[in-house]
Order: C-alpha cells, then sequence, then structure tokens
C-alpha cells in the first residue's frame, strides 16, 4: 500500500511508463550506463525512482548484494514488487524523499530523475539521512536546456543540466563532489532534432535498434578515452562528508 501522502512524480505518469517499456531494448545503451555507476555502488545502496527496474536489474545481474528499489507512482511500485518478489537481495519500497527515512545505505543513485524534482537541492540533502559518511551520490541527469522539448515538459522534466549547475546542486545540498562528466555526445544532437525539433517521441523500432548496435557501442570505446566536452546527460558523483 503505498502512502496516502506520498507525492506523485511529476509529469504524465503513463507516457514515462511507456516510454520506459518502449526504450527498454536499447540494451548497449543501459549497458553503458549502468557500469558508469557500479564503481561507486557498494554492498546494498537505494536506487531513487527506480521506474521499471530497468536498471536495478542489470546491477543485481552484475552482481550487487543487495539493493533497495524504490518509487512514488503506484503502478510502476506494482511493476517493482512483481519483478522482484522472488529476488531476495531486492527490497522494493515507497519513498518520500522529502521525509527520507533514517538508513545505512552505501549509496544513492538516481538516473533520469532528479529533473522530475522541483526543489533538486532539498532531494539531494536526503543523503545525509540515507547513505553513510563517505558513501556515494550517483545522478545521471539530461543535459542543456537548450535541449529542452515538448516531451520533457511532458514527461515533467523541470530542468536540464550542466556539469556547472549539477556541481552547484550538489554543494548546496552539502555533498562533496568527486566526479562529474557529460556522457553520449552524439545522443545530444540527436535528441535536439528528434525531440526539440521534430517533436518525436522516444520508442522502440528499427531506428533505436541501429542506435543501440552501431553507435552506441562506438561512443562508448570514445567516451572512455576522452572526456567529452557535452553531451546528452550529465554524470555526477558526490560524497556525504565524513
Amino acid at each position: 500500500m503505498v502512502p496516502p501522502d506520498l507525492p506523485h512524480a511529476l509529469g504524465d505518469s503513463a507516457l514515462q511508463s511507456q516510454t520506459l517499456e518502449s526504450v527498454a531494448g536499447a540494451v548497449n545503451y543501459h549497458d553503458w550506463l549502468t557500469s558508469l555507476a557500479w564503481p561507486y555502488l557498494g554492498e546494498h545502496p537505494v536506487e531513487l525512482g527506480s521506474g521499471l527496474g530497468d536498471y536495478a536489474a542489470r546491477w543485481l545481474g552484475d552482481g550487487v548484494p543487495e539493493l533497495t528499489v524504490t518509487e512514488v507512482d503506484p503502478s510502476r511500485l506494482g511493476v517493482l514488487r512483481e519483478r522482484f518478489a522472488e529476488e531476495p537481495r531486492a527490497h522494493v519500497q515507497a519513498l518520500d524523499i522529502f521525509h527520507p527515512p533514517k538508513a545505512d545505505y552505501s549509496a544513492l543513485v538516481a538516473f533520469n530523475v532528479l529533473e522530475h524534482i522541483a526543489d533538486d537541492v532539498l532531494a539531494l540533502r536526503a543523503a545525509h539521512r540515507m547513505v553513510r559518511p563517505g558513501g556515494a551520490v550517483v545522478m545521471l541527469v539530461p543535459a542543456f536546456g537548450f535541449a529542452m522539448s515538448k516531451f520533457d515538459r511532458a514527461v515533467g522534466h523541470v530542468r536540464r543540466y550542466t556539469v556547472e549547475s549539477i556541481t552547484g546542486a550538489m554543494h548546496d545540498a552539502g555533498l562533496t563532489v568527486e566526479h562529474v562528466r557529460y556522457v553520449n555526445i552524439p545522443g545530444l544532437a540527436a535528441w535536439f532534432v528528434g525531440m526539440r525539433l521534430l517533436r518525436m517521441t522516444p520508442g522502440d523500432g528499427p531506428l533505436l535498434t541501429i542506435w543501440d548496435r552501431q553507435v552506441i557501442p562506438r561512443t562508448r570505446r570514445f567516451e572512455e578515452r576522452h572526456r567529452a566536452p557535452f553531451g546528452q546527460s550529465v554524470f555526477a558523483v558526490a560524497r556525504v562528508p565524513q
């Protein structure tokens, strides 16, 4: 049962879930993103806004000893409970990030969630109650305000970030910033043209398959050797002060 005072996620919940389902087939893309967070997760991280559980399933498959997944959307919370019902290492919870429980997680991770939260600094401050001192706060957020599209607004995006703005939000939340960089250089141009100019909606199909099989592996190899000057997303890691 979801607590009655639990806030709903900003944006069209049905469209959010539909989009998560439609891009679930982007295997190489999701593998790349989950690999970015893997070194910082520790033995029991908590994921904020786990969606349909695709990232969590990959981290569990990679061998994370224990993982707590959370959602504020009732329908997606139900999906998570069903998906991980037979997985003893996974714990499913409804979480109000503005009234966080006192906990001792090894990390707080959120992929494409912080941009939905009006007060992102207050949300990041929750790490002080939920994550042990020295634990990681790992965020992946969409990049650059000029790429804000009709679709962004429909799914509840309040903002898009730069390296500087996510760094500032983490500092304001009392966190120690460790690592911030852009991710997915060609993805920014694709998003701007497809979502901002052509007003498309992300979806499964031949174009996504080609992108995932041909573009993403090459982009990943390049960005593992070179720091991206821009990208579709910003990846940021901070620590809860000791």
